[in-house]
Formats: C-alpha cells, structure tokens, sequence
C-alpha cells in the first residue's frame, strides 16, 4: 500500500503546523505496513531524495512565494505522483493544495484531503485568494475520496452545510508530543536568550498576522511585570508585517527565531504561561505541545481553540487586548488547571495515526477509482 503526500513544505523540522502533523503521522503509519512517500518543496529542503524514520522524501521544485508557491507546486506534484511514484492514495494537506482534487482523480489517483482549517479566514489573504481557498473547500467536498478534519467544530459544520457528502468527512484531531510530558532540566533553555524558569511568558507560530502576536506584544507591553514575553518562530516571507513585528524587540520582548528539540521542549516546559491570541487555526498544534509539557495556556476564543476544552479562566476574546492584558496580570489567580493525563490521552498521535489508518486502507487497491 502506497501513499503519496502533497501540500507540506516538508518534514522533518519544518516549521509549520501541518508539517508537524506530518512529521508525526506518517513515521506511524510505515510503522503499519504502508509505503509514504512526500513531495517536499525545494527551497524548504536541502536534498533531493532522502529518508526520514522510513518515510521517503523527494524534492519537487517549487517557486518561493507567498501567494503562488503551494497551488504552483501542487500542480506539479500531482503530475510528478502519477508519473512517477504511482501511489494507490494521494494525500493532500490543507484546502489550497485541495483545489486540485479533481486533476488527482482526473488522472487516476484516489485522493484523500486533510483539511488544516479554514484558511480563507486568515488575514494575510485577499478577496481573490479567500475565494480560491473556499473553492479548495468545495473541490474536497465534492471530489475527494475521503475528507479528514482536523477541528472538531469544522467537522460538524461541514456536515451540515454538505449532508450527501457527510458519509466521507472524518474528524482526526491533531496529536500531543507525549516526549514533551517528561521532565528537562532548565539548563537546557537556550543560553542566548537568558532565562530562567518560569520568568516568561511564550508564544510560538510563524510571523504572520492572523497569529496575532501583535496583539500579544501590545497586551504585555500594558503589563507591569519581570516577566519576559518570548516568541518563537520566523516569517516564510519577509514582509512589513514580520518586519514590524521584529522592530518591537526589547530587553522583554525576545524574538528567538526557529527552534527545535531539547531547546523547544525546554521552553514549553518552564514557561510560565504559554499564550496563543491567534485569529485563525486549525486545531492549534503549538498549544498542544504546551499542554504535553504540562504548560498552562492563555488561548483566544476561536472555535478551534474551544475545541481543545482547556478550562475556561483560559480563554480571553480573539483581538481583545484589554482582556488579555488583564490575565497576565492576573494570571496567578486564574484557575488554569489542566488534567495533563487526559490530554494526552485524547490527542495521541498512536490513536490518531490508527484512524488515518483504517481511513487509507478503504483504497487498498489501485483498481478501485
């Protein structure tokens, strides 16, 4: 059984959601038997052809851009799939590469969707880009094989808004790093950035506007504190968002960049809080991973951050400074309480990685389009 997937930028340590999504999903799922291989964007990878923990992944080239460079590299991937890797299943990630759907089946492919979120809802998009996005949509509704939902909330609305295609929409949550809930010492946080355990607040995700890390910036800097707020992550494409974001550095407000492994897990496991004030997710892998670490979070009160059922004291209105000034403020006092136990239990990827599982064995057979 063989699965080719498509609409990551690659793996392994990439930032991005759905790359981690991947990187966690597919090394189960060779585990059990199936074949993957994904079609990595060029400029994210540094070889051609390679293996991580079994999982091959190729190169496809791929223009660096922030508004052609996934629908151009589907296009092309599709066509590389068929030729040359022959998969039984593509699997495409998120609802842009998802416009695609009918060239995948047009050409012979059985084709399952996961659907990341509703991107047309993300801020850096235009009326023109919002359309394509609701397309993708409704090209996976209609044409995919199988459409997976990562947000419990999506899920339920897809249904209800396509209830002849609902027999093929699946809801399969993204998954905590159960490593993360294991103890590190607080010698390995990064030596660069000078912190000590539980003197900062975090926050990770890419520099972009819909994760609303300028409200972030702006809630803190209202804040009488020695805390320092700590954001990791860095822009895909330099723009005068990222670069006004970056202008905001002080002596409290640290942009740490991209970071990885023990580092990564380090900073999650002694923050003080970790905070996510972001307009638009998925279902918020980032804040998962802090919950792993044992972490307590601050999340906007978007429906996929409902989703995950943290306790109510951590939640504050999406774009509501004032009211996320206020819970730094007063954050010793909120009950931000959380059974670590049964998180981990509800998002793991073993089970997860199952589900998927039984999903791809459907299409066993490549005769069967």
């Amino acid at each position: 059984m063989k699965i080719c997937a498509i609409g990551l930028r690659g793996i392994p340590e990439i930032m991005g959601g759905i790359e981690s999504h991947c990187q966690q999903l597919y090394p189960r799922l060779v585990k059990q038997g199936i074949s993957v291989t994904v079609l990595a964007r060029s400029p994210y990878v540094d070889q051609k052809r390679y293996s991580y923990e079994s999982v091959e992944v190729r190169s496809v080239w791929a223009m660096k851009s922030k508004f052609l460079e996934t629908f151009l590299h589907t296009f092309i991937a599709i066509f590389y799939a068929r030729l040359w890797i022959k998969p039984d299943v593509v699997h495409l990630h998120a609802i842009g590469p998802a416009l695609f759907t009918p060239l995948a089946r047009a050409l012979g492919m059985k084709v399952i969707v996961t659907h990341h979120g509703a991107d047309y809802d993300r801020q850096k998009w235009n009326a023109i880009a919002k359309f394509i996005l609701k397309l993708g949509e409704k090209m996976a509704i209609l044409f995919a094989n199988e459409l997976i939902v990562v947000g419990n909330s999506l899920t339920d609305k897809l249904k209800l808004e396509n209830p002849s295609k609902a027999f093929k929409i699946s809801y399969i949550p993204n998954g905590m790093l159960p490593g993360f809930a294991g103890d590190i010492p607080e010698s390995k946080l990064p030596t660069d950035l000078g912190l000590d355990k539980k003197s900062y607040i975090l926050t990770v995700g890419r520099l972009v506007p819909e994760k609303g890390f300028h409200d972030l910036i702006d809630a803190f800097n209202k804040v009488n504190t020695n805390l320092r707020l700590v954001i990791v992550g860095k822009a895909d494409h330099q723009d005068s968002y990222s670069s006004g974001l970056l202008q905001q550095a002080s002596d409290k407000v640290l942009f740490a960049g991209r970071r990885s492994g023990a580092e990564l897990h380090a900073l999650y496991k002694h923050a003080k809080v970790f905070v996510l004030p972001s307009y638009h997710e998925g279902l918020p892998i980032v804040a998962l991973e802090a919950i792993s670490a044992g972490t307590s979070v601050l999340l906007s009160n978007i429906s996929p951050n409902l989703d995950i059922e943290a306790p109510e004291d951590s939640y504050f209105a999406v774009g509501n400074i004032d009211q996320l000034s206020k819970k730094l403020e007063i954050i010793d006092t909120l009950n931000l309480q959380l059974d670590q136990a049964s998180f981990l239990n509800k998002f793991n990827w073993d089970k997860i990685a199952n589900a998927t599982y039984r999903i791809i064995l459907k299409y066993k057979y490549k005769s069967e389009v």
